[in-house]
């Protein structure tokens, strides 16, 4: 077979002359791209970044070599015999009513509800007679559904909402801001806003957070001081007033800024990494006061819950791991004078306040147990829930007595209950009509032993009655990283992989948070080898006790997880059949000179803090672990030309070097979304291609030439 060949020479992009066919008899042909001659040193290290050139996402050369990869990709997929049967299957799954929690604004009751098949969930609202209507309808926003609604923020008397929106999935946003009543836009559009909520003071104004607009490409160029505005309504954005940031003292990567529920005090917070950050307030009755530093280091994470007067509700990790709830005064706030309401247990702690009370909701083993308790720090009761899964919601307004929740889990949709906070009375208040049966699955908690004897639990679902033989097509799904729980809950996408008797596992990986700091930290920096140890051992679990078999296992993550994908696939190409690496962290020795990536260096460092840190960087960055001679398993890497997160220069240089030394006839195919970003507000229609493309590709490579349970087109979509 021949091996494709790359010139070093820069010339324009042309198709290569030579083919490169897989082992299902469909024959590839990969773009031929060049090779620059492109050196970093490192610590007296040369690193050679051949495809640097790709990082230049307004270039033409890129935007060729994307049309060109496209082709490639699309030309591949079309040809899955059963492609398009996923496709329909998705489609008519898909084509239910989906209802969001509740909330209450002013004199009317807001909710999100998608018909079925709609790109993006529309925001309705009924009033006290029950009336319902359209509130914000986001699939009027474009005609292809790729302007999507970031959130929607009201005064505390309901009358007026600021709703933030996305183009093409970036993370930079629009602000609109509208009479409630009438629907009618009431003044210019604020631009340029980035990783920002909006908090109104008031009916006067609000706060909001952004970056100066960056030298360069908007969607790569590095951002690295944010700052907090207050905007006054009715006058130009160019005059809003500078609250926070914007100085050398004040110079920071993220910074939040909000009122509380009683409008009494500022919050602002102020971080440079991912975990860690100050905490601040000023009393808007007393505005000559300046910023009173409640925490002034960022060697915890505190927020502040709510107040009573002066008295303000904490929730912290400083000395608490896995958090804890404290009460200080904000005459004098910082921690020498906090007091215990809720002390740390060794269960991992989230807290929401509504109806008067705080709800504590612990995370055992990743699944959850919620409690009630009152603001003197007393139990109320221990809230029943419907099963063993993920609750989330209790949240409300002081003043309300009934709040919602939802309950899931792997095999279970998203149910929706309403609690009265008096009597704890929990109630059905809408569950979802799909064409999918939980009770023909199953969902089973197993632990296993990482490479070090640590332990790690892990969720595995799968049809009831598969046999375990070794031969199921199975997905293990992993994140691990910047202290995020992967916690159990419904996706319709992996119901159908599971109708096709497809095996769905996640493991909860060292790096995130469901064991609380101590979890994160052991999957950081310099030890994050730890990660990709707990995930491989979680593959051979899978195979040692024939759930599946190296030929029949798929491993996918996002994002940080797609650098999971990518470091376990570069380490162990022969544990797998096909790998799965989307919106992927990829290039570990520059992630930080793009957009907020310097952030990250909390749970990666850097390559240039050390020379230790950045060897090791070198020992794991996908991109520069790819080697000659080397089968990797069918690889189907996926990025959107709008994210702004994760730059797709990763995905784009792991591409083009995984084709360059790709041996054996395992295809490697890189689908890169127009128009889309980090993953947030992609439009449905695009979500069930993107789905149908990757299972068609994963079970194709598995060996199978038509689905394995082709009755998936039983039923005709419904209009």
């Amino acid at each position: 077979m021949k091996k494709i060949t790359i010139l070093t020479i820069a010339m324009p992009l042309i198709w290569c002359s030579c083919d490169k066919t897989n082992k299902k008899d469909m024959a590839i042909t990969y773009p031929e791209i060049k090779k620059t001659d492109t050196t970093d040193v490192y610590f007296n290290t040369e690193i050679k970044d051949p495809y640097r050139w790709l990082e230049d996402d307004r270039s033409e050369e890129t935007t060729q070599w994307v049309k060109a990869e496209n082709k490639v990709t699309f030309d591949y997929l079309e040809q899955i015999p059963f492609r398009q049967q996923l496709k329909k299957r998705l489609e008519n799954l898909w084509n239910y009513e989906k209802l969001s929690s509740p909330f209450k604004e002013g004199d009317y009751t807001y909710y999100f509800k998608n018909d079925g098949l709609q790109d993006q969930s529309v925001l309705y609202r009924k009033n006290d007679e029950g009336e319902e209507e359209i509130f914000l309808d986001p699939n009027t926003f474009s005609e292809d559904g790729t302007i999507s609604l970031g959130g929607v923020h009201f005064t505390r008397d309901g009358s007026l909402a600021a709703y933030s929106i996305s183009e093409g999935g970036s993370d930079w946003r629009k602000v609109i801001v509208m009479d409630a009543a009438s629907k009618e836009i009431i003044e210019d559009t604020l631009t340029d806003i980035k990783f920002s909520g909006v908090s109104w003071k008031g009916r006067e104004g609000f706060y909001y957070s952004s970056y100066d607009k960056p030298e360069g490409s908007e969607l790569s160029a590095k951002t690295d001081q944010h700052k907090l505005y207050y905007h006054k309504l009715g006058t130009p954005q160019n005059e809003d007033l500078l609250i926070f940031g914007g100085t050398p003292e004040q110079k920071h990567r993220y910074v939040g800024g909000g009122v509380t529920e009683d409008e009494r005090y500022l919050v602002i917070s102020a971080a440079n990494s991912t975990s860690g950050s100050k905490l601040f307030i000023q009393d808007l009755q007393a505005p000559e006061s300046g910023l009173i530093p409640v925490v002034n280091h960022e060697d915890s994470d505190s927020y502040i819950l709510d107040n009573k007067g002066s008295t303000l509700y904490i929730a912290t990790n400083l000395d608490a791991p896995n958090q804890k709830v404290v009460t200080t005064d904000a005459s004098d706030p910082t921690p020498e004078n906090w007091k215990d309401l809720i002390p740390e247990t060794e269960n991992v702690l989230s807290i929401s306040t509504g109806g008067g009370f705080l709800f504590t909701k612990y995370m055992i083993d990743a699944v959850s147990k919620v409690y009630q308790y009152d603001y003197e720090g007393n139990k109320i009761r221990e809230i029943e829930l419907p099963g063993i899964g993920t609750a989330s919601g209790f949240g409300g307004k002081e003043e309300q007595k009934t709040l919602y929740y939802s309950f899931t889990n792997y095999n279970t949709p998203a149910h929706i209950y309403s609690y009265d906070v008096d009597s704890g009375d929990s109630k059905l208040y809408w569950k979802p009509d799909i064409d999918f049966n939980p009770d023909d699955y199953i969902s089973e908690q197993v632990f296993y032993n990482s490479k070090d004897g640590t332990r790690v639990p892990m969720i595995i679902t799968y049809k009831k009655g598969t046999e375990l033989n070794g031969k199921n097509p199975t997905i293990l799904y992993g994140y691990g990283g910047f202290n995020i729980s992967l916690q159990p809950s419904f996706s319709t996408t992996n119901a159908i992989w599971l109708e096709q008797g497809g095996i769905y596992a996640v493991p909860n990986l060292r790096g995130g948070g469901e064991y609380g700091k101590k979890w994160h930290i052991a999957g950081t920096k310099l030890q994050k080898q730890n990660v990709f140890d707990d995930f491989i051992a979680a593959a051979e679990y899978l195979i040692d006790n024939k759930y599946t078999s190296s030929e029949y296992l798929a491993i996918r993550g996002g994002s940080n997880g797609g650098l999971l994908v990518g470091a376990t696939m570069t380490q162990r190409p022969d544990l797998m059949q096909v790998a799965l690496p989307a919106v992927g962290v990829l290039d570990m020795l520059r992630y930080h000179k793009f957009t907020a990536g310097a952030g990250w260096a909390y749970d990666y460092g850097t390559s240039e803090d050390s020379e230790g840190m950045f060897k090791y960087l070198l020992g794991y960055s996908p991109l520069h672990n790819v080697k000659e001679n080397t089968e990797y398993p069918a690889t189907l890497i996926s990025t959107a030309d709008h994210d702004d997160r994760v730059v797709p220069a990763h995905s784009f240089k792991f591409a083009a070097t995984l084709q360059e030394k790709q041996t054996g006839n395992n295809p490697v195919l890189i689908r890169i979304e127009t128009d889309a970003g980090h993953g947030a507000g992609t439009p449905i229609s695009k979500t069930i291609e993107q789905t149908a493309d990757i299972f068609g590709f994963t079970l194709y490579q598995m060996g199978y030439k038509e689905l394995p349970n082709p009755e998936v087109e039983k039923e005709e979509v419904t209009p």
